[in-house]
């Protein structure tokens, strides 16, 4: 069985099932917006393989980093676009 994992979105600590993807995450801690687009409109995953680019986010201090893509690790540091 995989074990739970503790992550952090925007500042909340949020107990996930372990390796599932930082965008299912984000979602299970209540976010809707992940990032804006240049004009402010609120935008969030749309493909589910990494080609939109619309899902992302600032893991661990790295930014633009495609949350549909990466799996969650105890203890990481997610930031959406709020």
């Amino acid at each position: 069985m995989i074990e739970p994992v503790q992550i952090r979105v925007n500042g909340k600590t949020v107990r996930v099932p372990g390796e599932i993807v930082v965008a299912a995450a984000i979602a299970l801690a209540g976010n809707t917006r992940f990032r804006r687009s240049v004009l402010g409109e609120s935008r969030g995953p749309l493909c589910g393989m990494g080609i939109c680019m619309e899902c992302r986010v600032t893991i661990n201090g790295q930014p633009h980093c495609r949350s549909c893509q990466t799996l969650c690790e105890e203890g990481m540091e997610v930031r959406t676009d709020e």
